[in-house]
């Protein structure tokens, strides 16, 4: 990914396991650091506020409060922090309301070791957006 700054990292997922799969994707990259993880949309909201990361990595179909809920609470709290949704939701229609709650990536979980590093490269480098 270059020499950029550090790109602080949120991970959002029900599943303990997929979480620590994206870290093993992350881990190798010193200009990306994990802050926080959450394990449902409420708590990814609570870790948003905490941290401000720069990157918020997003499940959609989680308990408690679903991804695209979170997004839009995410940005009030931590309008700098940019959203790519990490899901398995293939569905057009669901990509199309994630894209419309702010998002600015969104990467299938099936495609996540070949596409999220770039993916997390361009938004990264993509300015913020204005509230």
């Amino acid at each position: 990914m270059g020499t950029s700054a550090i790109g602080s990292i949120l991970i959002v997922d029900d599943s303990a396991a997929w979480r620590t799969c994206v870290r093993k994707i992350l881990e190798n990259q010193p200009e990306l650091q994990i802050v926080a993880e959450a394990c449902d949309g409420l708590q990814a909201v609570r870790r948003a506020a905490e941290s401000q990361p720069d990157l918020v990595l997003l499940d959609i179909g989680m308990p408690v409060l679903n991804g695209l809920d979170a997004a839009e609470q995410i940005q009030q709290i931590s309008p700098r922090s940019k959203i790519v949704f990490l899901t398995q939701e293939n569905d057009p229609e669901i990509q199309s309301a994630a894209l419309a709650a702010g998002a600015y990536g969104y990467v299938l979980k099936i495609s996540a070791q070949s596409k999220l590093l770039i993916t997390i490269a361009a938004v990264l480098r993509v300015g913020h957006r204005t509230p």
